[in-house]
């Protein structure tokens, strides 16, 4: 900044010292060199703008016209008869507010059930051996979540249930009942029951669950932060899960 100051007052100092001829030809100069220093202001701006959203709108110029040009996210719409009475409304809501907090955890749920059926049948875990890697599983899997799971409300609870079904095609008590027995299955099918959940409930996309599948269908169409933010008008929650879950 110094030095560009320091060129100006020489420049400036140069022009009144000149001859009028002179003083006009350095002026014209000066004036081509500042057209040709904003018009390269004005392309680094633009490109700026198209490269990776560094705070500048792109930038359109034809015949000396500007255009501002953006990229805006989709909303959603929703039509007046699409749900009959604010209580649907509210219920939709809540869905979509539980969905975004435990969907994540169900979609590793699926990929885990796949590693850990996999490690079973390939090294013939039977008896003892395989109770021994279920237990370490487990506690893993106590270590990576139990504080996230803990701070659940019961109807989170309820929705990850669901949604754990559907990843794993199987219901929270087969699962259960696969891999630690039906004696344990029924234990946690139990306290389940005192929460009014039930472990043996199967995924119904087409019934009773045809809003909860509407939402995993815009999550896999990448469209579900559009509808969070319609909702809500804020980002859906960030949900971390350990990058060994997802894989």
């Amino acid at each position: 900044m110094k030095r560009s100051l320091h060129i100006f007052l020489v420049l400036t100092l140069l022009l009144l010292t000149l001859p009028a001829s002179a003083q006009n030809h350095v002026r014209r100069a000066m004036e081509q060199a500042r057209a040709k220093q904003e018009e390269m202001a004005r392309r680094k701006v633009q490109a700026d703008g198209i490269e990776g959203g560094r705070g500048f709108l792109r930038m359109l110029v034809e015949n000396g016209d500007t255009t501002y040009l953006d990229n805006l996210p989709p909303i959603y719409i929703f039509g007046h008869g699409s749900r009959q009475n604010p209580r649907n409304w509210r219920n939709y809501y809540k869905l979509v507010w539980r969905f975004a907090r435990v969907y994540p955890y169900a979609m590793a749920s699926g990929n885990l059930v796949r590693q850990v059926d996999s490690t079973l049948n390939a090294n013939h875990y039977r008896g003892l051996r395989k109770e021994r890697y279920i237990d370490a599983i487990q506690k893993q899997l106590f270590k990576d979540f139990e504080g996230s799971f803990r701070e659940m409300s019961i109807q989170q609870g309820a929705v990850l249930l669901k949604l754990v079904s559907r990843e794993t095609g199987l219901t929270v008590y087969e699962i259960i009942k696969d891999y630690k027995g039906g004696i344990t299955a029924a234990f946690w099918q139990g306290v389940a029951k005192l929460f009014d959940n039930n472990l043996k409930s199967q995924y119904d996309p087409t019934g009773a669950d045809k809003e909860l599948e509407e939402l995993v269908q815009i999550w896999q169409a990448g469209e579900f932060p559009a509808l969070y933010w319609s909702v809500f008008w804020e980002e859906p929650p960030r949900v971390v899960v350990p990058e060994s879950y997802l894989r």
